[in-house]
């Protein structure tokens, strides 16, 4: 199982197929078998390690929007 630092760095290189303008979740940038092996907490620690990086990493590219329902962050890739 890969740790939560490579899910990450897979999540961050996964950002290059989504269009511009286009509204994703963190477990869109994941095949669904693969983010539901993941356990509960490491999903989490994905999430809030994803929002720090967009952040902190100076990436203006991707906007951190209002949350769902279900409390995860939506995302908005701009051009």
């Amino acid at each position: 199982m890969k740790t939560v630092e490579e899910l990450l760095q897979l999540a961050i290189e996964e950002i290059e197929n989504v269009h511009a303008d286009e509204i994703f979740l963190v477990r869109d940038l994941f095949k669904g078998y693969e983010w539901n092996r993941l356990d509960r907490r490491s999903r989490l620690l994905l999430g809030i390690l994803f929002l720090h990086w967009v952040n902190n990493s100076g990436e203006d590219k991707i906007i951190p929007i209002e949350k769902t329902s279900s409390g995860q962050q939506r995302y908005r890739k701009g051009c």
